[in-house]
């Protein structure tokens, strides 16, 4: 990469100015970097750089490629100037180098296994591979895949980075209470109307001969594996019920957002081993450790669901039915019902209480609640009990739940004790930005970065010309 070019320039203690990409010749690029193709060469010295960051180049077709990547999701670019974009991809560029010096590791595997799905929805939008090519201004499917695989390793790097700076990054009360005492009486938020939930979820049981029959199965694609030489990546595709992931390897640590139960068979494997059937909330499962890269693994996996019976439905219709039946005729209270009958464990210990998975607290802003969760207690009263419900598990498989309004929280400024769980998230979301800004600025001054030709002349929120 052109980077390593200019080593030799004491890269970090003084910026190297080029006002036309066309200025570094194009013999000499090639010259210093062996896997730089001369048609990538003839490229970058047509296409002109925008930026260099550390050993990353960005493109000026770069910045179109991503201004027409919003276009595609069906977000508008009108507002969206190049140089907020040079910007956006200058800070990639710097996570991503980081992240290289940092020992990070993106597995190729993941990113093709992405890009394929990239391109199956873009294909899905526009018509066909040609009409992508046409749209992109691309001469190959592999041209841009090769594009397409550059820009995403990038970002998968720059997203690895930014979690590891923020990871452990904590506010403690007292530093709650301080950011909130900063707020000027009249800066304090305006939260919303607002309301609290509680649930009684009753699932289906699943039949033992069921749960047999799945682990079975299970056992002989294993033994199958094992013993007669199948691959275990062409049975996930063929058999598994997670038809997301198929025979695709799935990258994670132990701190990813992957089911506890799963995750702990995961690590507990070596390298080639195939776990024996486990369940988790999603099924069962079957677990094949591919490659142990640190403190990451790569695994396959094949998971089946077992089936339910209309037997199992109707008795779980029946008892919910009865659950409501007793509550409304004042028997059992809500809460307590929760605690011995829902099988909702997210919320069962707290008396069936649901929180909001953005925020952590037990209020929901009317506004933006869910689609399906609104329709279910837009026309219930305060205190008043829904009849049954009808969802789908994980799994897809029925389930049956009552919903009751605790309380309507009316538009109001932030309180302290009323609203300390979201004071709580502004608080750790200052605080991360913070720390993200801190290690920007230092990070910058470390790292050989060049702004060329009409970037130059943009105002960016961090320093990329270290005035």
């Amino acid at each position: 990469m052109l980077g390593a070019i200019l080593l030799g320039l004491h890269a970090g203690a003084q910026e190297i100015i080029v006002t036309d990409s066309t200025s570094i010749p194009l013999e000499d690029e090639l010259a210093q970097n062996e896997n730089l193709t001369a048609k990538e060469g003839a490229r970058r010295k047509v296409d002109g750089i925008a930026a260099v960051i550390g050993d990353y180049i960005i493109l000026d077709s770069d910045i179109d490629l991503t201004r027409k990547d919003i276009q595609s999701q069906g977000n508008s670019t009108a507002n969206v100037t190049d140089c907020q974009l040079a910007g956006s991809l200058m800070e990639n560029k710097l996570y991503a180098h980081q992240a290289i010096q940092d020992s990070i590791i993106v597995p190729d595997a993941q990113i093709n296994n992405y890009i394929d799905q990239q391109i199956a929805g873009m294909v899905r939008q526009l018509g066909s591979i040609e009409d992508v090519l046409e749209f992109y201004k691309r001469d190959s499917e592999a041209e841009f895949r090769n594009e397409l695989f550059d820009l995403n390793k990038q970002s998968q790097l720059a997203q690895k980075m930014r979690q590891k700076i923020i990871e452990n990054i904590e506010v403690t009360p007292e530093e709650v209470r301080a950011y909130f005492n900063e707020i000027p009486k009249d800066s304090l938020p305006v939260f919303g109307d607002e309301v609290e939930i509680s649930e009684i979820v009753v699932k289906p049981e699943v039949p033992e001969e069921e749960k047999q029959k799945t682990i079975d199965r299970l056992n002989q694609f294993r033994e199958d594996v094992l013993e007669n030489g199948s691959k275990f990546a062409t049975k996930a595709i063929l058999y598994s019920d997670d038809t997301q992931t198929g025979g695709n390897i799935l990258s994670l640590g132990r701190k990813d957002a992957f089911v506890k139960e799963f995750k702990d068979v995961a690590f507990s494997l070596r390298e080639g081993e195939i776990s024996e059937p486990f369940e988790t909330t999603y099924g069962y499962h079957i677990i094949q450790l591919v490659k142990v890269r640190g403190q990451e693994i790569d695994v396959r996996h094949i998971l089946l669901i077992p089936d339910v019976n209309n037997a199992a439905v109707e008795k779980a219709k029946k008892e919910i039915d009865q659950v409501r039946e007793k509550i409304v005729n004042g028997e059992i209270e809500f809460a307590q019902a929760a605690r011995e009958v829902s099988d909702r464990e997210e919320t069962k210990a707290d008396g069936g209480k649901m929180r909001n998975p953005t925020t952590g607290d037990t209020g929901f802003d009317q506004k933006n609640l869910p689609p399906r969760l609104y329709s279910q207690i837009s026309e219930l009263k305060d205190g008043e009990i829904s009849y049954r419900l009808t969802e789908q598990d994980e799994m897809g498989r029925p389930i049956f739940k009552i919903v009751k309004i605790d309380k309507r929280i009316p538009q109001h400024i932030a309180d302290y004790g009323t609203d300390y769980m979201k004071i709580k998230d502004l608080a750790l979301q200052d605080k991360r930005i913070k720390a993200i800004q801190e290690w920007q600025k230092e990070k910058i001054q470390d790292t050989y970065v060049k702004v060329s030709g009409k970037y130059r002349d943009c105002e960016y929120t961090s320093n990329w010309l270290k005035k």
